[in-house]
């Protein structure tokens, strides 16, 4: 699936969550940061699909039984390259990365992709964790 997917790559945006949704849903700011205790300005959304995983195994890192979900969306308003990511880590926006205040509306969910291993999110969260310890845990919303 994931070879199919990347033919449509610059075309499509998606939205990795861990909430239960259903198509013709709207995504819309207002909610609890997944990694961070704020409620964000801005809804978040890229057009990776390895971006999207990134989102979705994150947001249910925390331990809950939730399920990792991926949701192809439509941004109904405009859009800017989200500064957490393309000011800080990734000049350029190579991870095509983005935020919006108005919604996006869900045009359908990615029912079968492929995890990242066990060890890549741990590492992952253990160098989020090391900048929440430094203080470096900034999200600019």
């Amino acid at each position: 699936m994931d070879e199919q997917l990347k033919a449509f790559e610059n075309t499509l945006y998606f939205h990795g969550t861990k909430a239960r949704l259903a198509v013709g849903d709207l995504l819309q700011p207002g909610f609890k940061s997944n990694f961070k205790d704020i409620t964000l300005k801005h809804i978040y959304f890229t057009g990776t699909l390895e971006a999207a995983k990134w989102g979705a195994e994150l947001a249910t890192a925390k331990g809950e039984e939730d399920q990792e979900r991926i949701y192809i969306v439509t941004p109904l308003g405009d859009f800017e390259d989200d500064p957490n990511v393309t000011d800080q880590k990734f000049p350029g926006n190579p991870t095509r990365s983005y935020r919006s205040t108005a919604p996006l509306k869900i045009v359908a969910e990615l029912a079968d992709w492929e995890r990242h291993s066990d060890e890549e999110i741990n590492k992952m969260l253990a160098g989020l964790e090391a900048l929440r310890a430094a203080g470096k845990d900034v999200i600019i919303d």
